[in-house]
């Protein structure tokens, strides 16, 4: 299992992917056209064809044995730049009456763009044969979680102040959003699924367009779609777990479809981006000794040829790391090169 930047020949494997994700799984719709787009626009950013603030970098997750994707992940170099990037910013407004001795506090919902310029992590998904199962599925998903802290540590300059993450928000067994359909199904003549579609097209004008400009008092809103501010979907809260661990947290802002929780920090107090280092490659052919679970993680030094896996051990006393050569071959390093690598289960 490895990670690579998306390439053309991937077409038909993320629309395999796109088709899996479910409901409220905005960035990666079933459209093969748009898909198309996407990988174009990968692949620009990948070669540096592309302005580094407008960068995407979609990653893929490749079962070398089978020969197919297991998943996905993302990065977008700056959000908002082009399109409005928007969120319901949670408040508080306080109200008294000094004649009636009554003070009340009242929470609230604000149409923001206050994340104009951060960069995201996005798009991660892992199919579900993929979770868990033999030891070779074995922490698949921290892989295409936290691979994404090296790509950014490795290639700092190229990136802002700050990162976030979108999470999916809570839906029931019919896929029907509470949040959606008590606040904004009210502003859009669309039904969630459509709206949602063409969120994820990168068709969002109509968001600034028809959605309030005013704060929403939150009582108007019904029990159940209150229930909804800042909390996940079961899918997701693996994913919203290690990105907490990393030092992600959440600031009072939800998406204004589903009310998931937008998590964020700056990029170089996150864990993998301070713990990681870069270290000296060494090649050794035979049987090398491994850790009994994944825990070192190591990515080459290349933007445009890109990879990360999971290696059976960490450096020695002078930072040098030996890889048996099928480790070296999946990585594509040779003797000398450098890695960057972080130990998971380091202590922050």
């Amino acid at each position: 299992m490895r990670i690579r930047p998306i390439a053309e020949s991937d077409l038909e494997g993320l629309r395999v992917l796109a088709r899996e994700t479910g409901v409220g799984f905005t960035s990666l719709p079933d459209n093969t056209e748009f898909l198309a787009a996407k990988i174009a626009t990968a692949v620009s950013a990948f070669n540096g064809e592309t302005p580094e603030e407008s960068r995407l970098y979609f990653f893929v997750l490749e079962d070398e044995v089978e020969g197919k994707l297991a998943g996905c992940c993302a990065i977008e170099s700056q959000v908002g730049r082009e399109i409005p990037f928007y969120h319901y910013r949670v408040g508080t407004l306080a109200h008294s009456s000094v004649q009636l001795d009554l003070h009340r506090t009242i929470d609230t919902l604000f149409l923001s763009s206050d994340h104009t310029g951060d960069a995201e992590v996005a798009s991660l998904f892992l199919r579900a044969e993929y979770r868990g199962g033999d030891r070779r599925h074995e922490r698949n998903g921290a892989l295409l979680s936290m691979m994404r802290w090296l790509f950014m540590a490795e290639f700092r300059q190229t990136f802002p102040d700050k990162v976030l993450a979108e999470m999916r928000g809570l839906f029931d067994a019919d896929g029907r959003s509470p949040f959606w359909e008590c606040l904004g199904s009210h502003f859009f003549p669309l039904d969630f699924s459509e709206a949602d579609r063409l969120t994820g097209l990168g068709q969002k004008s109509f968001i600034g367009e028809l959605m309030p400009k005013f704060p929403i008092y939150t009582p108007f809103l019904s029990e159940e779609a209150r229930a909804c501010i800042g909390q996940v979907h079961d899918d997701t809260r693996p994913a919203l777990a290690m990105l907490k661990k990393e030092g992600l947290r959440w600031e009072g802002f939800i998406d204004i479809f589903d009310g998931g929780p937008t998590v964020e920090a700056y990029i170089d107090d996150v864990r993998g981006v301070r713990l990681s280092r870069p270290c000296r490659v060494e090649i050794k052919a035979g049987e090398l000794e491994q850790t009994p679970r994944p825990r070192w993680l190591a990515a080459n030094t290349t933007m445009a040829d890109f990879r990360a896996a999971w290696v059976g051990r960490g450096p020695d006393a002078e930072g040098v790391l030996t890889l048996s050569e099928a480790e070296a071959e999946r990585l594509e390093v040779s003797a000398g090169d450098t890695l960057r690598i972080l130990d998971t289960d380091e202590e922050a």
